[in-house]
């Protein structure tokens, strides 16, 4: 009888192969498990809970107070900052003050009470709050720096007294008016930064940036992203880094020639072509519409000072007719821009003012969406339909004007149809939109719960919650790296899974040969 072979030392060394690559599995799922874990941990990890934001958008006509809110664990984050509460506050704009600034607070009291209901109690002293003042303000202090900075140490006087953390109130320039503007709609929109594959934000590929226009009372703002071939050698060209990202930023602001100024200096040349000081017909209001005004209230703007009679009294009574008519009010208002300032130059709007050709989807909001609005138009439309829809609204008598309306208010609806001519003039033939490019401006208010204002941008930017310099999670190793890194290990502990039941396979059939080898020796 022959005796089986089973020395210990060959066994082992049969074994070997199997154990390394079970050690080679072992190690590659481990290592596939932590290159995951730790790309997708962040670096840093924050309480749960909310925070709060609030901003006072004190523009020329109106104060507007914004609460904003976003999950302190993410404060970083792109999209997660809403707006959670908006109050107008009762009256004019803070530069209607100048002559009486201590009367500031008792306008904002009853929106301060509601506000400090929005947010809880223990989170006061931590909420930050901002007051930025726009064109109405940036004109007082040309026309009054004393009475300008006397509203706002009136101001500052006041929030010493609430119990939220006030960081100041200050004027803005035109410039960080359009620039925060387009921060507030590129930001609500998401094209800033975007969930990749592995749950990081990142910078969209291939998203473009929307353009945005802004129509306030006194100013009104434009900034779209112009492109990297566009020169640096203008001014209103900004490079500004969001996210570890720059873009060349047109942003120009055109001040007197918000809504609310523009009809002034529009009354002011219809007087200086009427025969009579006193009676003064309007093409652009509804027909058989009157009312009257104050030289004062014409004249007394830093914008029709240079349109100011010699013989000018701000007591004196101007009373003012409409006529309802479309055509002439076209006419008419055209008169308010300098359209050959420009001399055929193509990289230019109105007044002389460089501006490069505009591109890409636009969003137009305050005065240009409430005036779209008034015409039941939002969103995208053609030109050519709102040209008939201001049309026929402004063809209307002024009895008929309230059951048009949604919500009647006197000094809008008389004001409408000139709206519409003058977004009209700025658009087309100041800023170049054309038949083709007009719908790609979408006339909105909000961006799901959240007004499109410079107020959010202007937050986001003083509470650094866009970083300029580098992205919002930097990945521990790069997109390409990781799948290579991850493609190999997976490589790997298949390779040796596959070894694995190769090794076990061939084990079974030797163990079969070797069972009938020693059944045919016993037999002998």
């Amino acid at each position: 009888m022959l005796n089986r072979l089973s020395h210990p030392g060959l066994k082992a060394l049969s074994r070997t192969p199997a154990i390394i690559a079970l050690v080679v599995l072992i190690l590659s799922v481990v290592v596939l498990v932590t290159i995951t874990l730790i790309q997708f941990h962040q670096k840093e990890v924050l309480l749960p809970g909310l925070k709060y934001g609030i901003v006072l958008d004190a523009g020329s006509s109106r104060t507007t107070v914004y609460v904003y809110q976003w999950p302190a664990e993410k404060e970083n984050n792109t999209g997660v900052v809403s707006q959670t509460f908006k109050c107008s506050v009762k009256g004019s704009g803070i530069s209607s003050y100048g002559k009486n600034p201590q009367d500031v607070p008792k306008a904002f009291e009853d929106c301060m009470q509601k506000v400090q209901g929005q947010i809880p109690a223990h989170l006061h002293r931590s909420t930050r709050i901002y007051l930025g003042a726009t064109a109405g303000m940036r004109l007082l202090r040309l026309q009054n720096e004393t009475a300008a900075n006397e509203v706002l140490a009136s101001i500052q006087n006041y929030f010493k007294s609430q119990p939220f953390d006030f960081r100041g109130a200050q004027i803005i320039s035109g410039q960080e008016e359009g620039i925060y503007g387009w921060i507030t709609a590129n930001y609500l929109m998401g094209n800033f930064l975007e969930k990749n594959l592995w749950h990081m934000w990142v910078h969209p590929n291939g998203v473009e940036t929307t353009g945005a226009l802004d129509l306030g009372g006194a100013s009104t703002q434009i900034s779209f992203a112009a492109g990297d071939k566009v020169g640096l050698n203008s001014s209103h060209i900004m490079k500004v880094s969001l996210y570890g990202y720059v873009y060349s930023l047109y942003t120009h602001s055109f001040q007197c020639y918000g809504r609310n100024e523009a009809e002034k200096r529009f009354l002011a040349i219809l007087l200086q072509d009427s025969p009579t000081k006193t009676n003064l017909i309007n093409p652009c209001y509804p027909r058989n519409y009157l009312t009257t005004f104050t030289g004062g209230y014409i004249f007394d703007s830093l914008c029709t000072a240079d349109l100011r009679p010699v013989s000018y009294n701000p007591e004196d009574i101007i009373t003012v007719g409409g006529t309802g008519d479309p055509s002439l009010c076209r006419e008419k208002v055209a008169s308010l821009f300098d359209f050959t300032a420009c001399r055929d130059q193509e990289a230019c709007s109105f007044d002389g003012v460089y501006q490069p050709k505009v591109k890409g989807t636009f969003v137009a909001f305050a005065g240009f969406y409430y005036t779209a609005s008034a015409f039941n138009l939002s969103g995208s439309f053609s030109l050519s339909a709102f040209n008939s829809s201001s049309w026929d609204f402004c063809s209307e008598s002024w009895s008929q004007l309230p059951l048009l309306l949604p919500r009647f208010d006197e000094v809008y609806a008389r004001s409408y149809c000139f709206s519409a001519h003058y977004i009209y003039h700025l658009l087309v033939n100041g800023y170049r939109f054309t038949e083709e490019t007009w719908p790609q401006i979408y006339f909105k208010k909000e961006v799901g719960n959240s007004s499109i204002a410079w107020s959010l941008g202007y937050m986001l930017s003083l509470t650094n919650q866009i970083p300029a310099e580098s992205p919002l999670i930097r990945l521990p190793m790069d997109p390409p790296a990781f799948v290579g890194t991850l493609a190999f290990f997976t490589a790997v502990a298949l390779l040796c899974l596959a070894f694995l039941v190769y090794l076990c396979a061939s084990s079974g059939k030797q163990r079969r040969s070797q069972h009938a080898f020693d059944h045919t020796v016993d037999s002998e």
